[in-house]
Formats: C-alpha cells, structure tokens, sequence
C-alpha cells in the first residue's frame, strides 16, 4: 500500500486482474474463448484483465467457472469487494474531526464476538483511560491538521470499553513491552493508563498478555492490527487505515497473531512488567 487510497485500490485491481489473467492461461484459453464460455463480449474480457473495469460478484463466478477453477471464486470475490474500501487515509477519515470513526469503531466492535488486538505502539482504545486518550488524540490532531474534536472523540473511544462488561464478547490482546514504556502522556498520566491495565487484568471477558523485550521473536514487530471475528482485520499505519478481507490475508494475520501470542507472558509475569513500567515513572 502506497500514496493514497486511489492508487492503492488500483493497484490492488491490477493484482486482481492479473490472478484472473493466470487463471485464463492455467485453462489454455485465449481471451476470445473464455468471452464465448461466459457469454459475453471480449472487449469485457480485456477491460476486466487490464484492472479498467471492476468484475461483480457474477462476473467474477461465471469467470472461474469458465476455466474449472470454481474452488477459487469465493476467495476472488472477497478481495474485489476488499478493493475500495481497503485503504482509506487518516486525513479523509477525520476531515470532520475524530467523533466520528471512533463511533463507527464502536459499532464494529459491537458486531465482533472474538477479538485479537496486537499493539506495538499505544494501548488499544477500549483499554485507554480518558486521560491518556486526550493526550493521544491531541498528538494526532496536531500531526493530521484535521478538526480538533478531541473531547468528543475520547468520549467516543472510552465508551467502548463497555464491551468488556457486556456479555458476548472476548477480547485476546497482546501488547510489545515497549507500549508500557513510551511516553504518550505525561507522568501521571501514564502511571494512571498503565495502573488501568492492572485493573482491568482479572476480566473473564479479556486475556492480556505482554511480550517481553527479552522474548526470542519468532514474529518481528508489526504493525497494529485487530481481527474481529474471522471476517475482518484492521490494520493501523502512520497515514491510512486498511480493511483486509481476504481469506488468504485473514490466515496470515491469525497465523502472525498466534506466534506473537506464544512470545507473551500473562498473568503475574504479566503484572510484573507493567509494574515495572510504573516504577520508572516514580
């Protein structure tokens, strides 16, 4: 993912076009014979291959059906409806301010029975205290040059914390141990996010566990990201938000999730750590 969302979907409708080009040729058949198996005209077929125009879900179907290949349609379908709405800048999000995707959040997270957060940066936000979340959000409001809506965004944000207390839902975070040490927020309010986490540790609805400075990494740091359910990760960049959707993705996002979940310490050890980070702030 690069410079912006347009160019990142395009790109993105390029690899489409390319993974329906291959599956064409692992068919034998020249553009001509696949237009006729599906019925349609081939300048359809060119305009599709050369990522020009987006296939629907029939198309895309009718395609694979065309060269055999009807075990990969499902997965086709996903990533061209992952397409636009795969990567969309910070900037555009918060153009009118942060209120309100911290109120979309809230409802994806009210959708989503299983969570699984990795954070190597800051705290996720249903685990944010208001303070520390004011300090957070007026750093990125800074940085963005979008509209300071600070106060009703953190409220926002804090509001879903409730999900921790409401039945159905689970959440399974890890968190790098240099999250516990970065100074987001000054002294007391940092001791105030970091004793918050102590808190909310005996929460049957919550597993938190910290990987250690010293774990040996089968996993190398990477981004934040959430998976909700099995449906869908979100994945945090500097510039962009992006949805992945695609089953090949999901896998590896889960798959990167448990290798980071085997580095973690939990319980006491746990505790320790984040007692620690609050000793260096005495």
């Amino acid at each position: 993912m690069t410079a912006s969302p347009s160019s990142s979907a395009q790109a993105a409708r390029e690899a489409l076009a390319v993974r329906l080009q291959h599956l064409r040729k692992d068919a034998g058949l020249t553009g001509k014979e696949l237009s006729a198996r599906c019925g349609w005209h081939p300048a359809k077929t060119t305009r599709i291959q050369k990522g020009e125009a987006p296939p629907s879900d029939s198309d895309i179907r009718t395609w694979c059906a065309a060269c055999d290949a009807e075990d990969q349609s499902d997965d086709l379908i996903a990533t061209a409806r992952a397409v636009d709405s795969m990567y969309v800048e910070w900037r555009r999000l918060h153009r009118g301010g942060m209120r309100k995707v911290q109120q979309d959040w809230n409802a994806l997270h009210e959708r989503t029975r299983r969570c699984r957060v990795y954070v190597s940066n800051v705290p996720p936000g249903f685990l944010q205290t208001p303070a520390f979340a004011t300090a957070l959000m007026e750093q990125i409001t800074r940085f963005q040059n979008t509209p300071d809506d600070v106060a009703e965004a953190v409220a926002a944000r804090i509001a879903r914390s409730r999900f921790l207390y409401e039945g159905g839902h689970h959440y399974t975070v890890l968190v790098e141990e240099s999250v516990l040490r970065y100074r987001i927020a000054a002294p007391d309010a940092m001791r105030g996010q970091l004793r918050h986490l102590l808190a909310v540790m005996p929460l049957a609805s919550l597993s938190l566990g910290i990987i250690p400075f010293t774990a040996q990494r089968s996993v190398w740091p990477l981004e934040a990201f959430y998976l909700h359910d099995d449906t869908t990760a979100v994945v945090e960049t500097l510039t962009a938000e992006i949805k992945v959707k695609q089953p090949r993705e999901l896998g590896d996002y889960a798959r990167a999730f448990a290798g980071l979940a085997g580095m973690a310490v939990y319980g006491d050890p746990a505790r320790a750590l984040i007692r620690a980070a609050i000793d260096t702030l005495e």
